[in-house]
């Protein structure tokens, strides 16, 4: 499927803030079209690949979670995915904000000295897209997949760190602390693995959404609306 990029202009070039996104620096030419999708997609949710994608904190796997179900679509987290290979590995993964433990942060270094961790989890996702009707909380995917429809969350490092503390009851001393851990980990894995610099590039995707004024019921709310009248092509979006 076509999407319209020019229709995209607002999200690529201006927060609500004013100030001006990394993103906005590509060239976009009116009436620019951009492949989201493959034509199969057009109006058929089964066929239909999300990638939804922004630092921890962002919010987006909630939204990704919440489209999954509005859309009938499986659901797929690249943190999900991470788990069960640290489970085959030996680790005990049970238990909310496991990430933040020591034995989660023990896993993450193990995962950063062992590329193939990574690699097992994208080959996995990459195959589950093949088959449609997906969405893709993760931060490869929308380097890797050739089609699909590519989300942004924009949110600053002061918000996600508020929503992260508050998530797992940390104080805000810590949340910030942790994040800034895991991204510096998590942007190395990904630049020696395939190249890209996460955060940085965002060159593969179609709408950034800049969610640090937004509630979660108005991300949703955009989200559904675009998917519904230039994804999947429904000239009524308002249900």
């Amino acid at each position: 499927m076509l999407l319209p990029i020019d229709y995209y202009c607002f999200s690529h070039s201006r927060r609500a803030d004013g100030i001006r996104h990394p993103a906005a620096d590509k060239t976009i030419t009116k009436g620019e079209n951009v492949k989201v999708a493959s034509d199969s997609a057009i109006g058929n949710k089964n066929k239909l690949v999300i990638c939804i994608c922004g630092m921890a904190g962002s919010g987006k796997s909630t939204v990704a979670k919440r489209i999954a179900r509005h859309y009938g679509l499986r659901y797929s987290s690249g943190g999900d995915a991470l788990k069960a290979v640290a489970a085959e590995l030996g680790y005990r993964t049970s238990g909310e904000g496991w990430w933040e433990t020591e034995e989660g942060i023990r896993f993450l270094k193990e995962r950063s000295r062992n590329p193939e961790i990574d690699r097992r989890v994208d080959q996995k996702q990459l195959e589950w897209a093949k088959e449609g009707g997906i969405v893709f909380d993760s931060w490869a995917m929308p380097w890797l997949l050739r089609d699909g429809f590519k989300v942004w969350l924009e949110a600053s490092e002061e918000v996600r760190a508020h929503r992260i503390a508050e998530r797992d009851k940390l104080t805000p001393e810590e949340a910030l602390k942790f994040l800034r851990e895991k991204e510096a980990r998590t942007k190395r894995i990904y630049k020696k693995l395939y190249g890209f610099s996460l955060g940085e590039d965002f060159s593969p995707f179609h709408l950034i959404i800049d969610v640090n004024l937004l509630s979660k019921d108005e991300v949703f709310e955009a989200l559904r609306l675009v998917i519904d009248r230039f994804v999947l092509g429904r000239e009524d979006s308002s249900i």
